[in-house]
């Protein structure tokens, strides 16, 4: 939803590297694929949220097409920021462009060298990209020289080498070329659910000067303390934690009710497509419903259904 100039000025942009200077750890949204849309972003800014991602939007088809964009992207004027719109590229020009184009609607972007599924990698983006760190380079280095906004963010997420030493040398390179600050999951291309290498994110961390992301199996606020303690990092990145328990960051243990009812409220007044709503909720309620609760909620098929069911068995 790319607006025209009286949006663009109404826009509440912010400088997320405010963030960082602040003296408190980020607390930060993952981007994921399907799930950190403008419902989903409302919902944990609620919850102490500090920075939300978008989805990963693939930057050809987005400066392509006002299709694309209409569909991958929305945001609004007033609660959606400070807000990354993070972009899957292999060619720095093509970034420029995307970066130009979202500039006056975000705070940032972030180049994704991180995303290990099949698709991404054969066609050049994702975790490939950490193989290709002066194509890094370039790239931070082109939108740095082409975007004007001083507090326009560029900011990268990467996967570890098996040998660390690469990863401390793409994080310095790209450093060198202005990126504002580096989110690093801690494993390897090839591990899934193997432990996350807390070690080698403190060992990145000392090996630069700007601020540093920690992400991966971060599954409540204690775990993210342990974390920060652990790596040193300047921000915690969570994912499945955060669709688990929206209001994971603000301390809660699991889903409290109140976050379900104001999840409704936001995608019925957002419109969120029945499946999105859904899958939402069987998230957020994994936790605090029996498998019997579980069988008759996670077929129901309308919102009307859904609503229905909240209401006799949880008041919402």
């Amino acid at each position: 939803m790319i607006g025209d100039s009286r949006e663009t000025k109404e826009c509440q942009l912010k400088d997320p590297m405010d963030l960082f200077h602040s003296g408190q750890v980020v607390k930060i949204c993952a981007p994921m694929v399907r799930y950190s849309k403008l419902a989903f972003r409302t919902l944990v800014r609620k919850y102490s949220c500090d920075l939300c991602y978008t989805p990963m939007i693939v930057a050809a088809d987005f400066v392509r097409s006002a299709k694309a964009r209409d569909s991958e992207f929305t945001t609004n004027k007033v609660g959606d920021h400070p807000l990354i719109v993070q972009f899957a590229a292999k060619e720095a020009q093509v970034l420029c462009d995307a970066a130009r184009i979202i500039c006056p609607f975000a705070d940032g972007i972030d180049l994704n060298c991180g995303c290990p599924q099949r698709w991404a990698i054969s066609e050049g983006y994702g975790a490939c990209l950490i193989n290709k760190p002066e194509l890094v380079k370039d790239m931070v280095r082109h939108v740095r020289s082409q975007i004007d906004n001083p507090k326009f963010s560029v900011s990268i997420k990467i996967r570890i080498h098996e040998d660390l030493k690469r990863t401390v040398d793409l994080c310095q390179k790209a450093e060198a070329a202005g990126v504002s600050w580096i989110t690093v999951h801690g494993r390897s291309i090839e591990e899934r659910h193997q432990p996350v290498h807390y070690d080698a994110i403190k060992i990145i961390k000392q090996s630069m000067s700007i601020p540093v992301v920690a992400n991966g199996d971060i599954k409540t606020l204690k775990d993210a303390e342990n974390v920060h303690h652990l790596t040193e990092a300047d921000g915690i990145m969570v994912a499945r934690g955060l669709l688990a328990n929206p209001a994971m960051f603000a301390g809660y243990e699991e889903t409290p009710f109140q976050c379900i009812q104001d999840w409704v409220d936001i995608a019925l007044e957002h419109g969120t497509p029945f499946t999105c709503f859904h899958h939402h909720l069987m998230y957020m309620m994994e936790r605090i419903t029996s498998k019997q609760e579980k069988k008759v909620f996670n077929v129901l098929s309308s919102t009307s259904a859904v609503l229905d069911y909240l209401n006799d068995h949880y008041g919402v």
